[in-house]
């Protein structure tokens, strides 16, 4: 990208650069009862299945949430890292944030010269993307992602390689509307706060009293892990259109923890 075009990204106080996040992966140790339990608690439909994550040892699914995405991926043979990362966290749970920009190949320059290393690349001719390193990133798999046939990343409905291109039609916004916000949680959430502003570029505030970084469609909160379970993506925060039917099909199942909070594929979801 040319530097006159970096010039007209859209920046903050300081110059960093706003990305949205566009996907929230969960990984399960069964597909099948995970899509179950998103389809009918969030009210979502899957829009894609992606036989690419083949080529990790890996199934998946993809519900359209509004303008952006909830996946499900699950190991289909043994030794993946996804399936290291059952064990280790013991069970379903977060596993991975997508993050799209307008020049994800700038972005992985930029970060990989703070010694933060790639675990994987792809290099176009639509898609241009890189996985970092959870262990020097910490708490989620971290992936920045760009689209060559959507360079303004604001457009809500904007192409999306990973979801296809008939995800649209699948949109269902009548019980749940948004993803607004992602947790992130260790015994020094700080210092992983501290590294998460580092790597994107975007200085840190303060929400609830914890440290939170804002993005351009939501927030990205740093918390204590308090469920035993190490540092992960450990919360999400849904918009909801249909609270009542969401909370109520959550109490059927025993998921509901409280007035507007719940677990499911192993993670808190708090509806706004």
């Amino acid at each position: 990208m040319t530097a006159s075009h970096m010039a007209c990204y859209p920046v903050g106080p300081r110059g960093e650069i706003f990305m949205r996040l566009r996907q929230f992966v969960f990984v399960a140790e069964k597909l099948d009862p995970a899509v179950e339990e998103i389809n009918s608690v969030l009210g979502l439909e899957v829009c894609y299945t992606d036989p690419g994550v083949a080529e990790f040892g890996l199934e998946n699914a993809l519900f359209a949430l509004g303008g952006n995405f909830l996946e499900i991926v699950a190991p289909t043979r043994d030794g993946t890292s996804a399936g290291r990362y059952l064990e280790r966290r013991g069970g379903n749970g977060g596993y991975m944030v997508i993050l799209q920009c307008d020049d994800a190949v700038a972005h992985r320059k930029r970060i990989k010269a703070h010694g933060i290393r790639e675990v994987w690349a792809h290099n176009g001719p639509e898609a241009f993307a890189t996985h970092f390193h959870p262990a020097d990133v910490g708490g989620a798999i971290l992936s920045i992602d760009s689209m060559a046939s959507a360079p303004d990343y604001h457009v809500d409905m904007a192409s999306w390689k990973w979801a296809g291109s008939s995800w649209q039609g699948h949109v269902k916004t009548d019980t749940s509307s948004a993803l607004v916000g992602l947790e992130l949680q260790s015994d020094d959430p700080q210092g992983l706060a501290d590294t998460w502003s580092k790597v994107l570029d975007i200085p840190l505030t303060k929400k609830a009293h914890a440290p939170s970084l804002a993005l351009d469609n939501a927030s990205l909160g740093f918390v204590e892990g308090r469920d035993g379970r190490g540092q992960g993506a450990g919360g999400l925060l849904i918009q909801p259109q249909n609270r009542p039917a969401i909370l109520a099909e959550a109490e059927k199942r025993g998921l509901r923890t409280g007035d507007n909070t719940f677990t499911m594929c192993g993670v808190r979801v708090t509806l706004t």
